[in-house]
């Protein structure tokens, strides 16, 4: 028959008999461990008691009464000689050697009486219970309204298993969603790889002490990935200090020395005072060391020790400064590779500051990102200068087209982005409308600047070639090549008819600087008898036919040999 074991602690005050000798009245004191054994519901087959050396007079009585009240109950009394019971490790430690030296029966129930012993014992039980070091339940006791009135009061089993609470699955789930939405702020994202990265950057930032490493190209998010991680911190009480930034690129020979790690008056050319430094200046903050691969080999050395022990020495100073910070550390570039013109990454800072490494996608890699973040520039710009700027729908579409094309590299990333919405929304001027127009002039721009001319975009700065006097009349080995290009395989099985007007149109379309514009062109007959007519429209219709857009056109002109193509680029 499966037994009931309980393992429990004497407790030196509430088990105790009173203050004098042991007499009748112990017996109207509610005393938890022998009401554990008296619960009328419950049979304990063995009771596992652990007494402290000082407790011998009270645990032999408690024994005795035990044997009186439930006399099938088999005491076995276990002496834990403890130098200071408010030591955590110590009391942990012994308590661990214990549950080492039981012998667990698995036709067993196992209850932990969390009644009795110091605050410090009970914990050291509940988690010995809950990482199933101890195979059993965790029992609480509690006395009856009367204690005087001898009876045994209640005892309940304290459920570990949070999953079955719901009211508190629900709200650890919010708690959740609220860090991340915190973590998120101003990091909208709609790409899954980036989400991902952010919930696990969440989880990171709320339970490690090691450092974090943002991995990225320039103008990917790290600086405010870094900031959101800070104040997540703080929000939880994790931190209680500053956030204190640092640009590595921008540090030289004793400037670095002294901003990291501080100086004493005198300690070279230019020390007139004191300085704490960055480091202490985060003492229970965060430290973002962003371009971290740019320090030099002393400083590397230095911030390996100030990592590992937390404390360094200043410039200058015979004694040790100690300062205990979180550090995020942020860079573009492979620390592991060495790189000419550059100091050689030692190879142990980086093992130490790689544990949690995240690498942030680029905008180029985020599209379906593009959109919302025109938006947020947008919104931004009309704050600064107090004017709300707007696109048009057909310059929306044409910008949204080109920028999330495969040629719209965005070597800046967001600042890249960040700056070309700046442009337009200066240039709509009072109006406050992006035109076709504009968005035209703001790719061609673009495309110059990522040096997309040497390819062929060179003919993006170029005047827009008059209708019929350029490319749309090309020869017909020329619209064979072009239709290959568009089209690939698929450009063998049009009729001769789609062959000629899709290459009509297509070359039309990358000498003009707008859907519009090249609606004008192509539709010039019958768009004054239309009412209202949307000449963007009819073009990407017409493209569609052909399962082109606009950002294919972009592509085409980028890839066209120089001189081929007159116009301005889309």
């Amino acid at each position: 028959m499966p037994q009931t074991v309980a393992i429990g602690m004497v407790g030196t005050v509430l088990d105790a008999h009173g203050p004098r000798q042991p007499g009748p009245e112990r017996w109207q004191r509610w005393r938890p461990t022998l009401a554990l054994v008296q619960q009328p519901d419950l049979r304990i087959d063995r009771l596992e008691l652990i007494e402290p050396p000082s407790a011998k007079a009270i645990t032999d009585v408690l024994v005795a009464d035990i044997r009186q009240v439930s006399p099938e109950t088999q005491v076995v009394r276990h002496v834990m000689p403890l130098k200071d019971p408010w030591d955590f490790a110590e009391v942990y430690s012994a308590l661990a050697d214990f549950a080492d030296r039981l012998r667990f029966a698995p036709d067993t129930e196992y209850l932990v009486h969390m009644t009795t012993g110091t605050h410090v014992a009970q914990i050291c039980l509940f988690l010995l219970v809950q990482s199933r070091v101890i195979p059993g339940k965790l029992v609480q006791g509690a006395p009856p309204d009367d204690r005087r009135a001898n009876q045994p009061g209640t005892l309940r089993v304290i459920d570990l298993d949070l999953r079955s609470y719901d009211r508190l699955a629900g709200r650890l789930e919010r708690r959740h969603q609220q860090a991340l939405a915190g973590l998120t702020s101003g990091i909208g994202t709609a790409n899954g790889r980036m989400r991902r990265l952010l919930e696990q950057v969440e989880l990171v930032a709320e339970t490690a002490r090691e450092p974090i490493l943002l991995l990225g190209p320039t103008g990917a998010g790290k600086s405010q990935l870094a900031r959101r991680i800070y104040e997540l911190r703080k929000a939880r009480n994790l931190v209680s200090g500053p956030l204190v930034e640092l640009n590595c690129a921008t540090l030289r020979g004793d400037q670095a020395m002294s901003a990291l790690f501080g100086h004493r008056k005198g300690a070279f050319t230019g020390a007139t005072a004191d300085r704490a430094g960055l480091l202490k200046a985060a003492d229970g903050g965060v430290l973002f060391l962003d371009e971290i691969g740019e320090l030099g080999p002393d400083e590397q050395a230095m911030l390996l020790r100030a990592i590992e022990d937390r404390r360094f020495l200043p410039m200058g100073a015979d004694s040790e400064v100690v300062s205990d910070f979180h550090l995020i550390c942020g860079t573009n570039r492979d620390l592991s590779a060495a790189q000419p013109g550059r100091p050689a990454f030692r190879d142990d800072l980086l093992a130490r500051i790689n544990i949690w490494p995240f690498r942030l996608p680029g905008l180029a890699e985020r599209p379906e990102d593009i959109e919302p973040n025109v938006e947020f520039e947008l919104a931004r710009f009309a704050s600064a200068v107090g004017r709300v700027v707007r696109f048009t729908a057909d310059a929306r579409l044409a910008y949204l087209e080109f920028a999330r094309s495969p040629q719209a590299r965005w070597p800046g990333n967001f600042r890249d982005l960040a700056a070309s919405i700046t442009r337009l929304a200066t240039l709509a001027g009072p109006s406050g409308r992006i035109t076709e127009e504009l968005v035209g002039e703001e790719i061609a721009r673009l495309a110059s600047q990522w040096g997309m001319a040497a390819t062929g975009a060179a003919a993006a700065t170029a005047p827009a070639a008059a209708p019929g006097t350029g490319g749309p009349n090309a020869p017909p080995e020329a619209d064979a090549a072009l239709l290959q290009s568009a089209l690939g395989d698929r450009a063998g099985e049009l009729d001769l008819l789609d062959r000629v007007q899709l290459a009509a149109v297509l070359r039309v379309c990358m000498t003009s600087a707008s859907l519009a514009e090249a609606g004008r062109v192509l539709f010039s007959a019958s768009r004054s008898r239309r009412r209202a007519p949307n000449d963007s429209d009819r073009v990407r219709k017409l493209l569609a036919r052909f399962g082109l857009s606009m950002a294919d056109v972009t592509r085409l002109r980028a890839s066209a040999p120089a001189g081929q193509v007159a116009g301005r680029a889309l």
